[in-house]
């Protein structure tokens, strides 16, 4: 994990009919590693996540991506291009499973051979390369959100962002989605943020470990040292499994 930042937030607020759901005075993200973020529902996770794949434009203050600052301006297709983001409920098109991967190849330009070996080398790392042409709305769930990912992954995005990427999974699917994730961000080095309600998978993945309340970021540390000596009393009180809000 490097310590330069690829992310830095400051003093980011977002507001839904005068409602503040988010509030982030300072969140640097660092390149190349699995941070994860927790906390409630409506804790302003997802949201984070949004802001973070430009998907919303923060009420105020800053967000810098790379060396780019989101202000009134539209962000540059290159950069978007460099994050991408794997939903808790993927949409997956009425094609085969080949053709939904190779989906986003084929926007960037590319087609032919060079297509088939990438989408054939994606599908065989998330263990679906004998459901190749299988209609993908035929698929079970763990099925459709490993296809989802693989999706993601071949672009090499520089950025994974995962809201809740095994929820409702069966212990088998959730394992080999956790397996695909820790291998790509230490074989490519891919930068990975992942919103998660499962503190046990917090533990298992993340270099570090946030906790988010009511738009606010309570405590960021190491993974070890917020589940065994977190210095907030909420942090505390949420990884023993107290109701917090």
């Amino acid at each position: 994990m490097s310590t330069n930042s690829v992310y830095k937030l400051h003093n980011l607020t977002q507001t839904y009919n005068d409602r503040t759901v988010l509030n982030i005075e300072r969140l640097n993200i660092f390149a190349g590693e699995i941070l994860a973020i927790v906390g409630p529902s409506g804790a302003g996770k997802s949201t984070l996540l949004r802001h973070l794949n430009f998907l919303e434009r923060p009420a105020s203050g800053s967000l810098k991506f790379e060396a780019f600052h989101l202000n009134g301006e539209g962000v540059p297709l290159n950069l978007r291009r460099k994050i991408t983001t794997v939903f808790q409920n993927p949409v997956l098109l009425t094609r085969s499973v080949a053709d939904n991967v190779a989906y986003g190849l084929k926007l960037r330009g590319k087609s032919g051979d060079q297509v088939k070996q990438i989408v054939d080398d994606a599908l065989d790392l998330v263990g679906l390369n004998n459901l190749t042409h299988t209609g993908a709305r035929t698929l079970s769930g763990g099925e459709a959100q490993r296809v989802a990912l693989a999706r993601a992954l071949v672009i090499q995005p520089a950025v994974l962002l995962l809201d809740e990427p095994t929820a409702n999974l069966d212990p088998y699917n959730v394992k080999l989605i956790e397996n695909i994730i820790t291998q790509v961000n230490r074989e490519q080095g891919t930068t990975i943020v992942i919103v998660t309600h499962n503190i046990f998978q917090a533990k298992r993945l993340a270099h570090r470990t946030a906790l988010l309340l009511e738009g606010r970021l309570v405590e960021i540390a190491e993974t070890n040292t917020f589940f065994s000596n977190p210095s907030d009393s909420r942090t505390k009180a949420f990884i023993h499994g107290e109701m917090v809000y």
